[in-house]
C-alpha cells in the first residue's frame, strides 16, 4: 500500500509516554519538536479514531499541557478544542501533557493498577505541518507498573521483544494505527498467511490458549486465502496482534493495520476441557474474525473519502454498508468456511441477523446508504427512538452482502470475486474506492446492470429478497413470533411454545431487573398508549411488576386484551391503558432443505464450503 514519503528535511518528532500514576489514571506524554515553526508551533489532537465514526473529542481528557525549550518555560495556549500553540522559541520544543485514561473500551486509553492501554490518537499530539515526518517513540515504565510487558505492532527501534524502550513510525498516520497494551498478560502465538500472529490477554481469565490459537489460525488462514485466491495465500503484513482485555461484562473491537484491540467477557474465552463452541465463545470468534477481515476491508480497501484520513473532522461516505456490512457478513461466514463451526451453527447466526433487521422499524425509513452517511450523528448516538428511525449498516449491510453474493453466484461469480477485485484494483494500490465503485464492479462481475438491486436495497429501503435466493441453495427462510424477550431468533420455536397467538406490548426493556423501557416501537401498543423510552413500569393491573413478572403478565394475555400499566416518568406517576397486539412474525430461522434438486445442494456446498 502507498504510504506518504517521510519528510527528509525534518528530524523525527520524538514522543515519550509513561504510565505515570495508575491510581489517578494518568499518562504523562512528551512531544519533542526540533526546529519548531518560527511563527509558533501548533499541535493538534485527533477528534476521532478510524473505525469508530463519531467525533469523540479526545482532547477533553487532557488534564494539563505545558511546554519548555532548552529548560526554559514556553507559553502555550489553547486555540481550539483540539489545538494548542506554543510561542516561538530557539531550540527543541518539548510539550508535556497529562492525559486522564479510564475508558474501558477499545477507542481511547485506560490505566489502572492492573493494566495500561492506549491508542495513539488519544494521547499523541501531532505538530501541524509535520504529519508526514517520521516519529520516534519511547514507551517508558514507572515504578507502579512492576514487571509488566509491552505488546504492540509498532516497529521496534531498539526495544526488546515485549519490552519497554524505543519504537518508530514512518509518519503520524502510522504512529496512531498501532495500539499498545502494557500489562502482565498471557500470550500465545500461531502462524497464518506466512505471518506471525500473537494473542495477548490481560485481565483475569482461564482461557485455553492452545485451543484459541488453533481456531484463530484456521479463521485467519481462510481470510488470507480468500483475498489471495488460493490456499496458502499470504497476509498483507509480517506480523499481526490480537490485544484482548478480559472483563466481567464487555464486548467490542477496533481494527488497525496490523492488530486489533478487543474487549470480551471472560465467558467468551474457551476453557480447558470445553469441547463444544458455546454461544459466548462463538461470538468472540466472530468478533476476532470481523476485526481481522478489516485488515483488508477498510484498512487497505478504503472509501475514497478516507484517503487520506482527516482526523480533525467527519469523513462522510455512503459506503459503510459495504465496509462494515460486508465485514459483518464475512465474519461469521469465515467460521463455517474454515471449518471452525458447522453449517447449522452458521444458519443460527444468520437467522439472528435477519431477525435483528426485521425487528427494526427504522429500516422502512432509512436506507443503509443514508445510515452510512449519518453514522456521525445517529448510529453512534443512540437514543430511545433509534430503532424507529435508524437501520444498522452493520446488520442490514451484512444482509446486502448475503443477497449480493447469492445474486452474483447466479451469474457465475461471487462476492468473493468482488472482494478480490476490490483488493487488486484499490487496496493493493492504495487507492480509494469511489462512491459508485462497488455497484459498478458488481455489475461488471454479474455481466448485467445491477443498478435496480442497489437502488432498491442500498439507496432505497426495500427488504432484501433473501427467501427466494436462499431457496435456490436449498435453505428455507421461516419466520415466527418471538417466544419471549430473550428470543433472538435463529432457531425454530421450542416444543413447549404455546400454540395460541402471542401478545406483545411493542416495547423493549433495558437490561436489569426493573421494567425500564428502553424503546417503544413505532406504531406499537405501548407507543399508542403514550408510553415512552425511559419510563419505568412498576405495576400491571394494580400488581407490582419487575422485568420478569411484566413479561409473565403479558404472556398470560391474548391479543386484543387491555392491560393497565402504572409507570414513573422521571418522578411523575402515570397510568396507561395498553391494548395488546399479536406479536409480529419477525423472528427468523433458517433450515436446510435437502428435498431439493442436486444442483441446489451443490450451490449451497459451494457457498458455505461444507
Amino acid at each position: 500500500m502507498h504510504r506518504p514519503t517521510p519528510v527528509p528535511s525534518l528530524p523525527p518528532t520524538r514522543y515519550r509516554i509513561v504510565p505515570r500514576d495508575p491510581a489517578a489514571h494518568l499518562f504523562e506524554v512528551d512531544c519533542v519538536v526540533e526546529q519548531p515553526d518560527p511563527r509558533g508551533q501548533c499541535l493538534r489532537l485527533p477528534a476521532w479514531i478510524p473505525g469508530s465514526y463519531l467525533i469523540r473529542e479526545f482532547a477533553r481528557h487532557f488534564v494539563d499541557v505545558r511546554a519548555h525549550c532548552e529548560g526554559a518555560p514556553v507559553r502555550i495556549v489553547k486555540e481550539a478544542k483540539d489545538t494548542w500553540r506554543a510561542e516561538p522559541c530557539a531550540g527543541a520544543l518539548t510539550v508535556t501533557a497529562h492525559v486522564y485514561a479510564y475508558d474501558l473500551s477499545v477507542r481511547t486509553a485506560y490505566l489502572d493498577a492492573a493494566r495500561a492501554f492506549f491508542n495513539g490518537s488519544s494521547v499523541f499530539l501531532c505538530p501541524v505541518g509535520r504529519e508526514h515526518a517520521p516519529c520516534a517513540v519511547e514507551i517508558a515504565p514507572s515504578p507502579a507498573t512492576g514487571s509488566w510487558r509491552v505488546a504492540t505492532t509498532l516497529p521496534r527501534d531498539g526495544a526488546p521483544a515485549w519490552g519497554y524502550g524505543s519504537y518508530r513510525a514512518a509518519d503520524y498516520d502510522e504512529l496512531v494505527d498501532h495500539p499498545v497494551e502494557i500489562a502482565d498478560f498471557a500470550h500465545v502465538e500461531f502462524e497464518a498467511g506466512g505471518a506471525a500472529h500473537d494473542v495477548v490477554i490481560s485481565g483475569r481469565h482461564e482461557a485455553d490458549l492452545p485451543r484459541l490459537a488453533a481456531d484463530l489460525a484456521r479463521i485467519c488462514q481462510w481470510q488470507c486465502d480468500l483475498f489471495g485466491g488460493a490456499p496458502g495465500s499470504r497476509a498483507p503484513f509480517d506480523r499481526y496482534l490480537f490485544l484482548v482485555a478480559a472483563v466481567g461484562d464487555g464486548y467490542g473491537g477496533l481494527e488497525h493495520r496490523a492488530s486489533t484491540a478487543l474487549v470480551t467477557s471472560r465467558n467468551g474465552l474457551p476453557r480447558a476441557g470445553q469441547a463444544e463452541i458455546d454461544d459466548d465463545y462463538r461470538n468472540f470468534l466472530g468478533l476476532c474474525s470481523h476485526e481481522y477481515f478489516h485488515s483488508w476491508n477498510v484498512k487497505r480497501i478504503k472509501p475514497a473519502a478516507f484517503v487520506p484520513y482527516d482526523l480533525a473532522r467527519e469523513g462522510y461516505t455512503r459506503q459503510l454498508w459495504a465496509f462494515e456490512g460486508f465485514t459483518s457478513y464475512y465474519d461469521d461466514l469465515a467460521l463455517v468456511r474454515s471449518g471452525v463451526v458447522d453449517a447449522a451453527s452458521w444458519l443460527e447466526l444468520a437467522g439472528r441477523t435477519i431477525t435483528a433487521v426485521l425487528r427494526t422499524p427504522g429500516r422502512r425509513l432509512q436506507s443503509v446508504a443514508e445510515s452510512s452517511f449519518d453514522a456521525w450523528i445517529k448510529y453512534y448516538r443512540p437514543d430511545e427512538n433509534t430503532p424507529n428511525a435508524v437501520i444498522s449498516y452493520y446488520a442490514k449491510g451484512a444482509l446486502v452482502g448475503m443477497a449480493l453474493d447469492l445474486t452474483l453466484r447466479r451469474a457465475g461469480s461471487s462476492l468473493d470475486e468482488l472482494m478480490r477485485a476490490l483488493w487488486q484494483r484499490y487496496g493493493a494500490r492504495g487507492a480509494g474506492v469511489p462512491e459508485d465503485g462497488i455497484p459498478a464492479l458488481a455489475s461488471e462481475l454479474a455481466g448485467r446492470d445491477l443498478a435496480e438491486f442497489f437502488a432498491r436495497h442500498v439507496d432505497g429501503t426495500d427488504d432484501l429478497p433473501l427467501a427466494g435466493l436462499l431457496a435456490e441453495c436449498g435453505i428455507a427462510l421461516r419466520t415466527r413470533a418471538a417466544t419471549g424477550p430473550r428470543d433472538r431468533g435463529g432457531t425454530p420455536p421450542g416444543k413447549s411454545a404455546s400454540m395460541r397467538p402471542a401478545a406483545t406490548l411493542g416495547l423493549k426493556l433495558a437490561a436489569g431487573s426493573e421494567a425500564r423501557v428502553q424503546f417503544a416501537f413505532a406504531g406499537g401498543p405501548a407507543q399508542r398508549a403514550g408510553i415512552s423510552g425511559g419510563d419505568t413500569i412498576i405495576a400491571a393491573d394494580g400488581l407490582r411488576v419487575n422485568a420478569e413478572t411484566l413479561d409473565a403478565a403479558v404472556a398470560r394475555r391474548a391479543p386484543g386484551d387491555t392491560i393497565a400499566l402504572t409507570a414513573f416518568r422521571r418522578d411523575e406517576l402515570m397510568t396507561f391503558a395498553v391494548t395488546l397486539d399479536a406479536a409480529p412474525e419477525d423472528t427468523c430461522w433458517l433450515a436446510l432443505d435437502d428435498a431439493v434438486p442436486a444442483e441446489a445442494v451443490a450451490r449451497r456446498r459451494a457457498w458455505l464450503g461444507t
